[in-house]
């Protein structure tokens, strides 16, 4: 997988692009994390991320978290994220949108016809979106890569 990178102020995003016939190894039988398997076991096949973390390849992009209103979710700063913008919005759905003028990622709250943005640490206050506002949906969060530290 190739990613190719561009930045705003609050997210970095990353646009897939395909490359044939790459793969990384993958062991297929799994790996213990209780007591160690027999080494006859192992089995090793090649695994495309592609496959594996992009279900829409046309909607789908990747953006890397910068900050800490999403940690409640278990969203840390320089995870990345994998978002699909085919998925519709609903309530209790994590979410990339454009607010006046920056990127955020928060949690949907949708009651009606109103939609408030929740971050998931108590430090942040959570967003009312007023009808009249500079908002823009622009897709689902659908996993996380995270960092090693």
């Amino acid at each position: 997988m190739i990613l190719h990178k561009s930045k705003t102020q609050a997210l970095t995003f990353f646009i897939p692009q395909e490359v044939d016939g790459l793969g990384a190894p993958f062991i297929d039988s799994g790996i213990s994390a209780g007591f160690p398997s027999p080494a006859e076991d192992f089995k090793e096949q090649r695994l495309s991320l592609d496959n594996e973390l992009v279900k829409n390849k046309e909607a789908t992009f990747f953006a890397r978290v910068s900050g800490q209103s999403m940690i409640g979710a278990g969203l840390e700063d320089n995870d990345l994220l994998v978002i699909d913008r085919s998925i519709q919005p609903s309530n209790n759905k994590i979410a990339v949108c454009f607010l006046d003028g920056e990127f955020t990622v928060k949690r949907l709250r949708v009651d009606k016809d109103e939609v408030w943005l929740k971050p998931e640490h108590r430090n942040y206050p959570t967003i009312k979106i007023p009808h009249n506002n500079d908002f823009v949906f622009r897709g689902i969060e659908t996993k996380v890569i995270k960092q090693l530290h």
